[in-house]
Formats: C-alpha cells, structure tokens, sequence
C-alpha cells in the first residue's frame, strides 16, 4: 500500500497518471557524509531529552521539541513549524505546529504564558530522573570531580571566543569543545578541539562592541577566550571544531553540527562576565574566587 495513490482521473488521452510514491529521506549506507544538514539529532546538554537543532531565516540555531503536537494544546507563542529545512516562529495554518525545548526543558524555570505544557513537562522530567539513575545522562550542574582545583569552577558555562575577528558563544567550556569529526569506525571523534601540542587561545578582556543605533551594552567589558594570536589555519580549524589529527584528514566527515552561535550582546547578555575566570584572588571570611561569577 503506498502513501500517495494515483489519482482517480486519468489524462485527456485515456493513458494513467503515474504518481512516484513517497520515500522518507535515508542516508546511503556506504556515504562518506553522516550527517543531515536539517533536523540534526541531539540530546539536551540540561536536561539530557531529544532535541532536534533547526536553522532559522536569520541563521540562527533554534533546538525544537521532537515531535509534533496539537495547535490546541500550545499557546499561540509557542507555535513553530518547520519549512523547506528551516524554522519559522509561527504556526502554518495547520492543526499541528512543533514548539521550541526551552519552554519543555525541565532543567529551566516554567514559563508563565506556558501553563497547557504542564504535563509534557513533568514526562521529560521523570525521563530526565531515568537517564540519571540508569547513568546515561550526568547533569552539568553536578561535579564530575571534588579533587579538581577551584579555579577551575570559575570557567564559564559558556564562554565567549573569537576566531577571525567574530565572537561566537560556544555551547560548553573551552577545554570540552569536542571534535564533530567521524572516525572510521563511524563513531564520533572523543578528541577535544583544545589540543595540548597546539598553541591555543588565551582570555582577555575586552570592550562590549555593539552595532550603530543600539541601545548602551549590558556591560562595558567581558572576558573573551581569544584566538588572535593563533595562526590563521588554526583559527579554521577551532570554526570548524575539529581536532588537529581530523584537520589533516578532510575527507573524513562531519557528524555533528558545529556548536558555535553568532554572539549577541542583548541575546546571550547572561554569559557575559566582567571578571577573567582564571584571576586569583586572596580568600576572605565573605569572599570566594568564584563570586560573582555566573555559571
């Protein structure tokens, strides 16, 4: 039985309409490329649930809940839908719409305009709760390592780095920026782009730039892990995030998408930080060398 029968009617000549039948999108077995450019899979970083990373008109990433729901049970706000490969911030005009993660990620406070979402978001909760018991999923908030020193918990969340001249927000810490190259095995690449031979970046502070006929930036300086300094094929090769060993290897293909995200001062106004995160300072009764400091 196929999906699409062929019309009832045929041509004016009396012959039959042929109508291909529709075929879902598979990747070939045997391709060297592994990855789709639209709808890439991935778990939350938060939460550990299925998301699924859309391009916006604006270039924009946007993370998507996976599956479709019902236009009456999601607030007009909340309502995407997907077109041609790209996301767009409205509904179609059909009685499904798709919605984005951050309003369903438990990890995050709920929103008000939101409250039909309740009960979706109490399941990707209790599946958030699964993941961590079964230890298939370890919360970015709980320490990996009490023996690691505390300078180390002063490192942003997200830091801001410059390659080329144009800040990004990456998506972990510097030193967890990991290869999206394919191995041979078909697996991907365990290996950090922060290679320990390679001459990396080094943080500075930096002036908050904004574009004309902006408003006054958040804040007059941040902490930028800045790449200047790096030579220009190195600086190619943290944009593309991949590990020293695989830029040398360009025909092995990527397996992920690229974790950057164009910077915006007004957007990302959160992960700005005023302060280096590997500045030392003398412990007092009331401070920490982490204070201050937002993860």
């Amino acid at each position: 039985m196929r999906s699409t029968p062929p019309p009832a009617t045929p041509r004016w000549d009396g012959s039959p309409v042929h109508v291909p039948a529709r075929r879902s999108l598979h990747i070939n077995p045997g391709s060297v490329s592994r990855l789709l450019r639209c709808g890439q899979s991935e778990r939350c970083r938060d939460c550990g649930n299925r998301i699924e990373w859309y391009y916006r008109s604006c270039q924009r990433p946007v993370r998507l809940h996976p599956r479709e729901l019902p236009v009456t049970a999601v607030p007009t706000a909340c309502r995407w839908h997907v077109s041609s490969g790209i996301a767009h911030p409205a509904g179609d005009g059909t009685r499904w719409c798709r919605l984005p993660h951050a309003v369903l990620c438990p990890a995050r406070p709920a929103p008000e305009e939101a409250p039909e979402l309740a009960g979706l978001r109490r399941l990707l909760a209790v599946n958030t709760r699964r993941l961590i018991d079964a230890g298939a999923f370890t919360p970015p908030s709980a320490p990996a390592d009490t023996t690691a020193p505390a300078a180390s918990d002063c490192r942003p969340a997200r830091p801001i780095v410059q390659i080329l001249y144009v800040r990004y927000l990456a998506a972990r810490p510097v030193d967890e920026i990991r290869c999206i190259a394919q191995t041979r095995r078909r697996h991907r690449c365990t290996s950090p782009v922060l290679a320990p031979e390679a001459r990396g970046g080094r943080w500075t502070l930096m002036p908050v730039a904004v574009e004309a006929g902006q408003l006054a930036p958040p804040a007059e300086v941040m902490a930028v892990y800045d790449l200047a300094a790096s030579s220009y094929a190195e600086q190619l090769r943290w944009r593309s995030q991949r590990c020293p060993q695989h830029t040398a290897t360009p025909t092995a293909a990527d397996l992920a998408v690229a974790d950057w995200e164009r910077f915006d001062p007004f957007l990302h106004s959160e992960h700005i930080h005023a302060r280096l995160p590997t500045l030392r300072r003398r412990r007092g009764p009331a401070d920490h060398p982490c204070r201050g400091m937002r993860a």
